[in-house]
Protein backbone atom coordinates (compact mmCIF):
# COMPACT_ATOMS: atom_id res chain seq x y z
CA UNK A 1 0.00 0.00 0.00
CA UNK A 2 1.43 3.36 -0.96
CA UNK A 3 0.82 6.52 0.94
CA UNK A 4 0.20 9.88 -0.61
CA UNK A 5 3.18 12.19 -0.63
CA UNK A 6 3.05 14.79 2.10
CA UNK A 7 2.10 18.27 0.90
CA UNK A 8 4.99 20.70 0.97
CA UNK A 9 4.88 23.27 3.73
CA UNK A 10 4.43 26.79 2.41
CA UNK A 11 4.81 29.71 4.80
CA UNK A 12 2.17 32.30 3.98
CA UNK A 13 2.16 34.68 6.94
CA UNK A 14 4.05 37.96 6.49
CA UNK A 15 6.45 37.48 9.42
CA UNK A 16 7.34 33.95 8.31
CA UNK A 17 8.16 35.33 4.86
CA UNK A 18 10.30 38.08 6.40
CA UNK A 19 12.27 35.49 8.37
CA UNK A 20 12.85 33.47 5.19
CA UNK A 21 14.13 36.42 3.15
CA UNK A 22 16.20 37.86 6.00
CA UNK A 23 17.99 34.58 6.77
CA UNK A 24 18.96 34.36 3.10
CA UNK A 25 19.91 38.06 2.85
CA UNK A 26 22.17 37.96 5.91
CA UNK A 27 23.68 34.56 5.08
CA UNK A 28 24.55 35.75 1.58
CA UNK A 29 25.91 39.08 2.92
CA UNK A 30 28.31 37.02 5.03
CA UNK A 31 29.21 34.92 1.95
CA UNK A 32 28.18 31.74 3.75
CA UNK A 33 26.72 28.71 2.05
CA UNK A 34 23.75 26.95 3.58
CA UNK A 35 26.29 24.28 4.65
CA UNK A 36 28.39 26.92 6.49
CA UNK A 37 25.32 28.28 8.30
CA UNK A 38 24.22 24.73 9.19
CA UNK A 39 27.70 23.97 10.54
CA UNK A 40 27.68 27.11 12.68
CA UNK A 41 24.21 26.26 14.00
CA UNK A 42 25.42 22.79 14.94
CA UNK A 43 28.44 24.27 16.75
CA UNK A 44 26.03 26.54 18.63
CA UNK A 45 24.04 23.52 19.82
CA UNK A 46 21.03 23.97 17.53
CA UNK A 47 21.63 21.64 14.59
CA UNK A 48 19.62 22.45 11.48
CA UNK A 49 20.60 20.58 8.32
CA UNK A 50 21.70 22.56 5.28
CA UNK A 51 18.68 21.24 3.40
CA UNK A 52 16.44 22.55 6.21
CA UNK A 53 18.18 25.96 6.08
CA UNK A 54 17.44 26.05 2.34
CA UNK A 55 13.79 25.24 3.08
CA UNK A 56 13.68 28.05 5.67
CA UNK A 57 14.98 30.46 3.03
CA UNK A 58 12.37 29.27 0.51
CA UNK A 59 9.59 29.67 3.11
CA UNK A 60 9.00 25.91 3.06
CA UNK A 61 9.95 25.24 6.70
CA UNK A 62 8.61 26.91 9.81
CA UNK A 63 11.06 28.45 12.26
CA UNK A 64 10.21 27.91 15.91
CA UNK A 65 11.37 30.34 18.59
CA UNK A 66 14.44 28.25 19.44
CA UNK A 67 15.47 28.19 15.79
CA UNK A 68 14.87 31.94 15.54
CA UNK A 69 17.07 32.66 18.56
CA UNK A 70 19.83 30.37 17.25
CA UNK A 71 19.68 31.83 13.74
CA UNK A 72 19.85 35.40 15.08
CA UNK A 73 22.74 34.53 17.40
CA UNK A 74 24.77 32.71 14.75
CA UNK A 75 24.05 35.35 12.08
CA UNK A 76 25.07 38.06 14.57
CA UNK A 77 21.83 40.05 14.52
CA UNK A 78 18.90 40.69 16.85
CA UNK A 79 15.78 38.54 16.50
CA UNK A 80 14.01 41.67 15.20
CA UNK A 81 16.41 41.73 12.25
CA UNK A 82 14.92 38.40 11.18
CA UNK A 83 11.29 39.18 12.02
CA UNK A 84 10.90 42.48 10.18
CA UNK A 85 11.58 43.34 6.55
CA UNK A 86 14.71 45.27 5.66
CA UNK A 87 13.21 48.39 4.09
CA UNK A 88 14.89 51.38 2.51
CA UNK A 89 12.85 54.01 4.38
CA UNK A 90 11.15 54.23 7.74
CA UNK A 91 7.93 55.34 6.08
CA UNK A 92 7.73 52.15 3.98
CA UNK A 93 4.70 50.03 4.92
CA UNK A 94 5.43 46.67 6.53
CA UNK A 95 3.07 43.90 7.53
CA UNK A 96 3.39 42.09 10.84
CA UNK A 97 1.49 38.87 11.50
CA UNK A 98 -1.40 39.63 13.84
CA UNK A 99 -0.82 43.37 13.74
CA UNK A 100 -1.53 44.36 10.17
CA UNK A 101 0.36 47.07 8.31
CA UNK A 102 2.26 50.00 9.78
CA UNK A 103 5.28 52.16 8.95
CA UNK A 104 8.59 50.32 9.15
CA UNK A 105 9.87 52.81 11.75
CA UNK A 106 6.92 52.09 14.06
CA UNK A 107 7.32 48.32 13.59
CA UNK A 108 11.03 48.53 14.48
CA UNK A 109 10.31 50.68 17.55
CA UNK A 110 7.77 48.06 18.66
CA UNK A 111 10.17 45.16 18.01
CA UNK A 112 12.90 46.92 19.98
CA UNK A 113 10.60 47.42 22.99
CA UNK A 114 10.31 51.18 22.56
CA UNK A 115 6.55 51.51 21.97
CA UNK A 116 3.36 49.51 21.50
CA UNK A 117 2.56 48.32 17.99
CA UNK A 118 -0.68 50.32 18.07
CA UNK A 119 -2.20 52.81 20.45
CA UNK A 120 -5.96 53.10 20.98
CA UNK A 121 -7.22 56.70 20.81
CA UNK A 122 -8.00 57.88 24.32
CA UNK A 123 -5.85 55.15 25.91
CA UNK A 124 -2.44 56.11 24.52
CA UNK A 125 -0.77 56.94 27.83
CA UNK A 126 -2.14 53.88 29.65
CA UNK A 127 -1.25 51.52 26.81
CA UNK A 128 2.23 53.00 26.47
CA UNK A 129 2.96 52.69 30.17
CA UNK A 130 1.51 49.16 30.33
CA UNK A 131 3.70 48.20 27.38
CA UNK A 132 6.73 49.37 29.34
CA UNK A 133 5.55 47.77 32.59
CA UNK A 134 4.81 44.31 31.14
CA UNK A 135 7.27 44.26 28.26
CA UNK A 136 10.55 45.36 29.83
CA UNK A 137 12.37 44.48 33.02
CA UNK A 138 12.27 47.26 35.60
CA UNK A 139 15.98 48.00 35.18
CA UNK A 140 15.45 48.69 31.46
CA UNK A 141 12.24 50.73 31.52
CA UNK A 142 11.00 53.80 33.35
CA UNK A 143 9.20 51.87 36.11
CA UNK A 144 10.71 52.61 39.49
CA UNK A 145 12.71 55.60 38.24
CA UNK A 146 12.35 59.21 39.27
CA UNK A 147 9.96 61.29 37.14
CA UNK A 148 12.68 63.25 35.30
CA UNK A 149 14.51 60.08 34.27
CA UNK A 150 11.27 58.37 33.25
CA UNK A 151 10.17 61.34 31.12
CA UNK A 152 13.59 61.56 29.44
CA UNK A 153 13.40 57.83 28.74
CA UNK A 154 9.90 58.20 27.25
CA UNK A 155 11.11 61.02 24.96
CA UNK A 156 14.06 58.90 23.77
CA UNK A 157 11.72 55.99 23.04
CA UNK A 158 10.06 57.91 20.20
CA UNK A 159 6.67 58.28 21.88
CA UNK A 160 5.57 61.93 21.43
CA UNK A 161 4.74 62.39 25.13
CA UNK A 162 4.98 66.20 25.09
CA UNK A 163 2.63 66.45 22.10
CA UNK A 164 0.28 63.87 23.60
CA UNK A 165 0.11 65.73 26.94
CA UNK A 166 -0.63 69.03 25.13
CA UNK A 167 -3.44 67.40 23.11
CA UNK A 168 -4.94 66.00 26.31
CA UNK A 169 -4.85 69.49 27.88
CA UNK A 170 -2.55 68.26 30.64
CA UNK A 171 0.13 70.89 29.92
CA UNK A 172 -0.10 74.27 28.27
CA UNK A 173 2.05 75.43 25.38
CA UNK A 174 4.66 77.89 26.62
CA UNK A 175 6.12 79.38 23.47
CA UNK A 176 9.75 78.87 22.53
CA UNK A 177 11.03 76.42 19.98
CA UNK A 178 11.29 73.35 22.16
CA UNK A 179 7.78 73.49 23.65
CA UNK A 180 6.92 72.86 27.27
CA UNK A 181 8.86 70.50 29.45
CA UNK A 182 6.94 67.67 31.08
CA UNK A 183 9.64 66.71 33.59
Amino acid sequence: MTSKPRAATKITDPTGKHVASNVRRIREARSWSTYELASRLEQAGRPIAASAVAKVERAERRVDVGDLAALATVLGVSPAALLLPFTERGADPVEVTGGGTTDASDAWKWAQGQRPFRLTPGRERTEFLEFQLYGLPQWLGPVGRDAATANAWLRESGFPMDEWLRKQGLVESEGGTDGPSVD
